[in-house]
């Protein structure tokens, strides 16, 4: 499509081609084929099901133009209106309801940066348009999350590998449990309080995010590229961090002079607005009841027809008006934004009734609703998942290893097996529990050496953690002394049901490893 801009300027709009998506998911055994989706449909089905959403995308590309080249800019030249007039506004603090405008204007051009322009253009779904002030590889935005690490860990580890335990990393962020299939471990109890100081300080928690620390942490940063690239994710997030932090928190406010403290709350409100909205858009376009999460081994050799069904199964839509929709990127039909990344997301409205509409063709679950429900749901799966699970395999396998060596070691010492296992198996003063049917017992002074050990364990392990942690992201600092924190709470409770002389029941059978496959 070309479009004439004046006399001496043309711009050709063409986006038959334009192709960001993500690849489907493949294994090493190629004769392997994928099973996802087999309970709804049939491998020829699931050909069918991708072919017609394969027609709905390209029927998209082939309608993209100059009215889609208007919005974004439209959109764009709205945002920087929005934020000229909300800084204007701080130099006039004294007109209390000039200056609480001029922070609602700031606010509302963050969050459009963030959600319907930056989000979607570092998509690379203006790609086609050829304006390099929009391209997705070039675009930085307004928040202290770089844009090359977040494109990497968003576009590319996220949609391919789409609520895939062990390779997606969005799944709970490292921090929460949002997922029966997440092992269990004791600091998940803060869950509710984790998820909301992520929510107050979300940018800096996307930004630690980046960095992929959490790799680092386990040890997985080993050879001289891995460590060299690790380090440059962290430079790049300081760096990032220094300026954002700088313009919003000493230039601008230094700008209005003797406004300069009422500058620095005003900003500091503008960016805990974005952070408390995109946080809330996100988790209630992800982790509602009823959002299906995978396994690697299903996924392997999936095909077209079948990632698109993953991505359908793993996300939930937001109802509500075109405003709403705007200010949320669009990222409101999350599903869509699933099935069709590179697409301009002003595009989602008009064809969720398509997809909608395969839906019931296929019989197949679209998850959508009001905010309010969205939001509830998440904040339910939040609380439910804090709860330790009764089925020890869901708990993570270094307290199931823990189980199984102290029950051996039991059960050698009734039959009489001398051990020099430290677990105080052969303690005196028992009281009676089973394994295998056998009479077992863990004693107090081998609760309280557990106690003990398990205290200075935590106390450690949080120490290096929050030290390895360089960035200083808050978000990174509240999980570690939550995790001791809840740590320090089990090793207390259990303490005291020794004193009791309470009775601990040890599972019937040997926990079983059931933990994910490593990324």
């Amino acid at each position: 499509m070309t479009t004439t801009i004046n006399e001496t300027r043309t711009e050709t709009y063409s986006a038959t081609n334009h192709n960001e998506a993500p690849r489907p998911l493949t294994g090493e055994d190629v004769a392997k084929r994928a099973t996802i989706g087999l309970e709804y449909m049939t491998y020829e089905q699931l050909e069918e099901f991708g072919n017609e959403l394969d027609a709905i995308r390209q029927r998209m590309l082939d309608d993209l133009g100059k009215e889609d080249a208007d919005y974004i800019r439209g959109v764009i030249k709205a945002q920087r209106g929005l934020e000229v007039a909300g800084r204007a506004l701080m130099y006039v603090p004294f007109i209390p309801p000039a200056w609480m405008l001029g922070v609602a204007s700031l606010s509302a051009a963050k969050i459009l940066d963030n959600m319907e322009i930056g989000h979607n253009v570092m998509h690379g779904q203006y790609d086609w348009m050829n304006d390099p002030q929009i391209q997705g590889r070039d675009y930085e935005w307004d928040n202290v999350a770089p844009s090359q690490d977040w494109k990497h860990t968003h576009n590319f580890i996220h949609h391919t590998y789409t609520n895939i335990h062990g390779l997606d990393k969005d799944i709970g962020y490292g921090l929460v449990r949002i997922d029966e299939d997440q092992p269990y471990k004791w600091k998940y109890l803060g869950n509710p309080i984790y998820a909301l100081a992520l929510m107050m300080v979300f940018e800096f928690g996307v930004m630690a995010h980046g960095t992929q620390w959490d790799e680092a942490v386990k040890g997985k940063v080993k050879t001289p590229e891995q460590k060299a690239a690790f380090q440059g994710r962290l430079q790049r997030a300081w760096q990032k961090t220094g300026k954002q932090m700088a313009k919003d928190y000493v230039m601008f406010p230094a700008l209005t002079g003797p406004f300069f403290a009422s500058t620095l709350v005003g900003n500091g409100i503008a960016n805990l607005a974005r952070n408390i909205w995109t946080f809330n858009i996100i988790f209630c376009g992800h982790f509602p009841a009823d959002v299906q999460t995978f396994q690697k081994a299903e996924a392997e050799n999936e095909t077209r027809g079948q990632w698109y069904l993953r991505q359908l199964l793993g996300s939930a839509n937001i109802t509500g008006h075109k405003f709403f929709h705007t200010m949320s990127g669009n990222l409101s039909y999350q599903i869509e934004h699933h099935l069709f990344p590179d697409i301009p997301a002003r595009r989602y409205p008009e064809v969720s009734a398509e997809v909608r509409a395969l839906c019931d063709k296929y019989g197949l679950q679209y998850n959508t609703g009001r905010f309010s429900k969205q939001l509830f749901s998440v904040a339910k799966q939040l609380v439910k998942y804090a709860v330790p699970p009764k089925d020890k395999t869901k708990w993570a396998k270094k307290y199931q290893r823990k189980w199984a060596k102290q029950a051996a070691a039991r059960e050698a010492s009734h039959n009489g097996v001398t051990t020099t296992d430290d677990s105080g198996a052969q303690d005196a003063g028992v009281a009676a529990c089973t394994w295998r049917g056998l009479p077992m017992a863990l004693s107090r002074r081998e609760i309280s050496k557990d106690a003990v050990q398990q205290a200075a364990e935590a106390a450690i392990g949080s120490l290096g953690r929050v030290t390895a942690i360089v960035i200083g992201a808050t978000r990174d600092v509240t999980t570690e002394i939550g995790s001791f924190a809840t740590e320090m709470f089990e090793i207390r409770e259990a303490s005291r049901r020794a004193d009791a002389d309470e009775t601990l029941i040890i599972p019937a059978t040997p926990p079983v490893d059931q933990t994910n496959p490593p990324a």
